[in-house]
């Protein structure tokens, strides 16, 4: 009875997603596959009789989760033709598995290369595949990200995001500030963003022993 719960409720999902979430007919196999492969991993490691002990994924340790994700929509997400990679990709990324996100949005880039809402996903992807690392892949996503839309002020808060999180408090402090300047007057990230700089300011005077500039 669990399995016929189970593989309805997979069906389901990829129902939804592709009759209302307009699912790219490309992207069919890969998302099929993705279920099929979660339906693998619990008929090999699953025990429905014991009682559970839930333990998160190493990657998912990282907090590169939903709340990243509303960082992304907040700063840009246009949810134009790559709304439903998007869908997918947050999904994936929230259950900790960055490096089938990275995998998927690798195929999106290549189906919308003018997209920068996609390259600024795949840029966080590959970010918590690595641990937080920003690695050359990355750089490269949100340096492609930055040459379709020069004003798209995601790319350098997340490259940022990163570069504070690995340490570099100076850099990231750089790439922030200029994000506030692209950020409209009335937009509701500013206050956010500004609380953000305020702590890391903080940081860089505990680090120097000098006191914290004024955020702009």
């Amino acid at each position: 009875m669990t399995w016929v719960v189970i593989v309805g409720l997979a069906a389901t999902v990829l129902a939804l997603l592709v009759v209302v979430m307009k699912l790219p007919r490309a992207t069919w196999e890969i998302t099929a596959a993705a279920l099929l492969f979660g339906l693998a991993g619990y008929a090999i490691q699953a025990h429905p009789g014991v009682a559970g002990a839930p333990k998160a994924p190493v990657e998912n340790q990282r907090a590169a989760d939903a709340e990243l994700s509303r960082q992304r929509q907040a700063l840009g997400d246009k949810f134009g033709q790559g709304q439903s990679w998007l869908v997918v990709s947050d999904a994936l990324a929230r259950a900790g598995q960055f490096r089938a996100a990275a995998d998927f949005l690798g195929n999106a880039v290549h189906e919308h290369p003018d997209d920068p809402d996609l390259w600024v996903a795949l840029g966080n992807a590959l970010i918590g595949h690595s641990d937080g690392l920003v690695t050359p892949a990355a750089k490269f996503a949100f340096r492609r990200a930055a040459q379709l839309d020069p004003e798209h002020p995601g790319p350098p808060f997340f490259m940022g995001l990163a570069l504070a999180q690995s340490g570099h408090l100076v850099e990231a402090r750089g790439l922030w500030a200029d994000v506030m300047t692209r950020l409209p007057a009335d937009s509701p990230f500013r206050t956010e963003l500004a609380g953000r700089l305020v702590q890391l300011d903080a940081a860089i005077a505990a680090e120097s022993g000098a006191s914290a500039p004024p955020a702009p």
